[in-house]
């Protein structure tokens, strides 16, 4: 597969350490939700880096958004979150990845686990469902260190307000917003449990975060008594949230 061009068409911060981009790609095919993009950029001596990034737009969206989360020692997030501007070019790859997807066909009820900027490609999948007008029953649990970096936060809210088949909560880690009926605690099998669909109702598992936060989420999951086959996972490296 190979690249190609893309140019920045919007941009907007969605907390101080990551942003949006909204893009438009020649001949873009469309893509499923929960896939991914290649990103490739290349320097005036003709440096090239590439770097993956899940997308976060709507399946039936003509346009691509990537949200970003900016990595201390990154060569291309530093430079996507805080130099690029609408109107620059990049180039795209993609989309990629058909194990981790939701179809807007399936009416099964689906159980989103997101850590940190794990939350993007799950992203997709509900605004997905919310355009496809499914019927379809979603949870969404996000584990977050705070408030202040928790992706998406207002719009999962109202989307969880207008939408009586989406179902969002949030676990705090380090510091909760005003009136947070719990203290912040670390993620555990626990809230897992309490959080998510009983193995009863056989719903499809999306997790995706830091490897650390994957393996345990599965491992609780199973633990609760849900069938590994229904359990489909998504890492990502860098620094993310464990539970």
């Amino acid at each position: 597969m190979s690249f190609s061009p893309a140019t920045i068409v919007a941009a907007h911060p969605e907390t101080p350490g990551a942003r949006t981009l909204t893009l438009e790609v020649e001949g873009w095919p469309g893509h499923r939700a929960g896939q991914h993009v290649d990103v490739r950029l290349t320097a005036e001596d003709g440096y090239t880096a590439v770097r993956s990034y899940s997308i976060a737009s709507s399946a039936s969206s003509a346009r691509l958004d990537i949200t970003v989360d900016r990595l201390v020692d990154g060569e291309v997030s530093p430079y996507l979150v805080d130099v690029a501007e609408i109107g620059d070019r990049l180039e795209i790859r993609g989309p990629a990845g058909g194990w981790f997807v939701w179809r807007g066909d399936d009416d099964g009820p689906v159980q989103l686990i997101g850590g940190g900027s794990g939350v993007v490609p799950l992203m997709s999948m509900i605004r997905s469902h919310g355009d496809a007008g499914s019927t379809a029953p979603f949870r969404l649990l996000h584990s977050v260190r705070s408030p202040a970096s928790a992706l998406y936060y207002d719009e999962l809210r109202q989307r969880a307000a207008d939408d009586a088949h989406l179902e969002v909560r949030h676990a705090f880690s380090r510091a909760t917003p005003p009136g947070w009926p719990a203290p912040p605690a670390r993620l555990d099998q626990a809230t897992i449990e309490a959080s998510v669909f009983p193995p009863s109702e056989a719903a499809t598992f999306f997790v995706c975060g830091s490897t650390p936060f994957v393996e345990a989420v599965a491992d609780w999951l199973v633990d609760a008594g849900h069938a590994p086959e229904r359990i489909r996972t998504e890492r990502f490296g860098g620094i993310g949230v464990s539970p």
